[in-house]
Order: structure tokens, then C-alpha cells, then sequence
């Protein structure tokens, strides 16, 4: 084990010797001014032009972090007042993301491994230099790398951010001039029905059937938008009591469908009561509408495993086709076509992004003719009593 790790880092080291050298702010953690100045000769030496500051004190450390930016943080293991390990702290305390290789005269392989599990980059003994360089641009680059990934999940979050907020203007901008259009074909419908001919009844049928399908699209784009813009406020929240608001809401699907939902005994979570009363609704709501010959059948219920709740909404439906998986939780992707069953398809997206908000996640199993199994996530309540 200890021979393989050593291995794979003088393997690396000579991969990253070969790479050029450059600008490097340095800041050395160091009581001995020999042992620094052989430290910045072996990066000097490698083409590297080297600039540093010295330090002895965890005081001088921060004061020095603080006010500088640094490349790269070079600290020995043992000084008198304080270790090397302990400037990984420092730099988490002060957030900042500076690579630290520990320097040091004698550290066992086991007590090396421990510090890079607790976030050091790298260790080099002071009798092995010429490894340093290579280990110093690998961590150098290993920064940039973690750099451009933050960058970009930033630009990520911040270009969905900008695309919700479209969406949000968008549809609700477009609400009162499709209103409109709504209103007056459906005037026209009622006045002149019957008085022209048959191909004008038709015209007419087509502009107010595409004209409330459009309305009712943009208010489910509107619906979908506030879900990503409204500020999630989790409390204290009996899912049983959520459950009863999900189904009231339905009473009328449920009683036309001669449904029978069934549940167990629902836990309290953290979450948003209405905004988890929705991800019932929408869920029950497809059981109800997707069904076969048979009456439907939706069960609901939820177990603990480890550290999260389990829930569950299975019903005997027509089930999904393995095809159609990478398209239940797309928004407006329909699996079926309007004739057969209404809707837009955006519950299961409004789901998905409701359960996502509150640190869940859901997914879905089905066999076509047997019915599905829709499955979400919510984290256990942590008692505070």
C-alpha cells in the first residue's frame, strides 16, 4: 500500500517536471532560513521565478493571507509554536483555496497520507527537492482546474437564472393578450355558429381550440417559473396533512375516475407544506389520469433508509415504456398524444424541481401494462428538542 502511493507520486512528479515554470508568489511557512532558501533554489532551478514571503507564526500567517494572494502556501510540518497541517484550517477559516504542500524534514508515509486526506495537495521530504517542482505545478493546475469548474457552475446558475426569468416575463406578459384572443374567438364562435359555412365553423373551431391550449400553456410556463423563483420555506410538516389537501383538491378526478387512493402512516419532514401538497397532487393526479381497464389503484407510502425519507405513489396504471425514461421529467415532453390524455406535460417537471429545491431526489419505476412507481426523496427532520 505505502509503496504503491509513493509510486504513483514520483510518477506524477516526473510528468509534471516537463511542464514550464512561470510567476510563482510563494509564501513559506518555515523557522529555518537555510531549509527556505534551499526550497526556492530547487524552484528556481526549474525555471520557476519564485517570489516569496516567510513566516513563523500563525498571527504573521493570516495577517499575510489576508492581504496577499498566493500561488502556492510551502510549510514545513513541525515548527516550535505550531504545525504545517494547522494553515489548512486557517485558509478554510479565511475561505480561500490556496494549494498547501507540506515541506518537511522526517514524516511517515502513514502521517503524510493522514494530511493529504485532511486537504493537504502533496508532501515532500527535504532530502527529495527535486521533486518539488513537479509537485508544485501539479497543485497549481489542480487549483486552476477547481477554478474553472466553479466558474463554470456559476455561469450555469446564473444562465438558468436568466432563463427562469425569461420564462416568468414571457408567460406572464403574454397572459392578457392571449386572453383576449381567447375571449373574441370565442365571440365569434357563439355569434356566427351555424350562420356561415361549414369550412367557417371549422376555421373558427381551430382559432379557439389553439387559442385556450396556448393560454393554458403559458400559465403552466408561468406556474413552472415561480417554482424556481419563490424562496423555499421549510418548516415543520405533516405529510399526512399535506396528503389530505392533495386529495381534496382532487376529490373531483378521483370520484369521476371511481378512484381508491390508499396510504400509511406519513412522516413529519422539513419542507414547504404547499409546495409539497403540489408534488402529491401532481403525482396522484397522473395515476388517476393514466389508468387502464381497471379502476385506479394508487397507493402511498414512505419509509426511513439512513438518513432520508423514502416515499412512494404506485398505481396500476398503463405504466411507461423504457423508451420514453429520459422524457418523463422533461418540461412539455408528452408521452402521449393530446387526444388520448390532456395536459401539457409539465407536472412531473414541476416535481422534479420542487423535490430537487428541498434537497430530494425522484425517479421512477414501471413496467407498460402494470402500472408505475414514482419515488421522491426528502431529508429525516432533524430533532432540535
Amino acid at each position: 500500500m505505502g509503496g504503491s502511493v509513493t509510486t504513483t507520486l514520483i510518477a506524477d512528479d516526473k510528468a509534471a517536471a516537463q511542464l514550464p515554470g512561470g510567476k510563482l508568489r510563494v509564501l513559506l511557512v518555515e523557522d529555518e532560513l537555510a531549509d527556505a532558501e534551499l526550497v526556492l533554489r530547487a524552484l528556481r532551478q526549474s525555471g520557476f521565478e519564485a517570489t516569496e514571503d516567510l513566516v513563523q507564526t500563525a498571527e504573521e500567517f493570516i495577517a499575510l493571507v489576508r492581504r496577499n494572494s498566493y500561488d502556492i502556501i510551502l510549510a514545513d510540518y513541525k515548527l516550535p509554536n505550531w504545525n504545517g497541517m494547522e494553515s489548512i484550517e486557517l485558509l478554510r477559516r479565511e475561505s480561500l483555496d490556496i494549494p498547501v504542500i507540506l515541506v518537511s524534514g522526517a514524516l511517515g508515509e502513514l502521517t503524510a497520507v493522514e494530511c493529504i486526506k485532511q486537504g493537504a495537495a502533496d508532501y515532500v521530504l527535504k532530502d527529495q527537492l527535486a521533486r518539488l517542482p513537479g509537485s508544485v505545478r501539479r497543485a497549481v493546475r489542480e487549483k486552476e482546474l477547481r477554478e474553472e469548474n466553479r466558474q463554470a457552475q456559476e455561469d450555469l446558475a446564473r444562465s438558468n437564472r436568466d432563463l427562469e426569468q425569461f420564462a416568468y416575463v414571457a408567460s406572464h406578459d403574454l397572459q392578457e393578450p392571449l386572453r383576449m384572443v381567447a375571449t373574441y374567438t370565442q365571440l365569434l364562435a357563439e355569434r356566427y355558429r351555424g350562420k356561415l359555412d361549414a369550412d367557417a365553423d371549422k376555421y373558427i373551431h381551430y382559432a379557439v381550440d389553439g387559442a385556450l391550449r396556448m393560454q393554458k400553456l403559458v400559465q403552466d410556463l408561468l406556474t413552472f417559473s415561480r417554482v424556481g423563483r419563490q424562496h423555499v420555506a421549510l418548516q415543520s410538516t405533516d405529510c399526512n396533512i399535506v396528503l389530505q389537501t392533495a386529495l381534496l383538491n382532487l376529490e373531483a378526478a378521483i370520484r369521476e375516475g371511481h378512484a381508491v387512493v390508499e396510504h400509511g402512516q406519513l412522516p413529519v419532514v422539513m419542507a414547504d407544506s404547499s409546495q409539497l401538497a403540489q408534488v402529491f397532487q401532481n403525482l396522484i393526479g397522473n395515476a388517476v389520469k393514466f389508468h387502464g381497464a381497471e379502476s385506479p389503484l394508487v397507493r402511498v407510502n414512505a419509509e426511513a433508509q439512513a438518513k432520508e425519507w423514502v416515499f412512494s405513489v404506485a398505481d396500476n396504471g398503463i405504466g411507461i415504456a423504457p423508451e420514453q425514461a429520459e422524457n418523463v421529467f422533461i418540461i412539455f415532453r408528452r408521452l402521449h398524444t393530446r387526444a388520448e390524455y390532456p395536459g401539457n406535460g409539465i407536472g412531473l417537471s414541476i416535481c422534479k424541481k420542487i423535490i430537487e429545491q428541498h434537497g430530494g431526489r425522484i425517479w421512477f419505476e414501471s413496467e407498460p401494462g402494470h402500472g408505475s412507481s414514482f419515488r421522491f426523496t426528502l431529508p429525516i427532520k432533524v430533532n432540535t428538542n
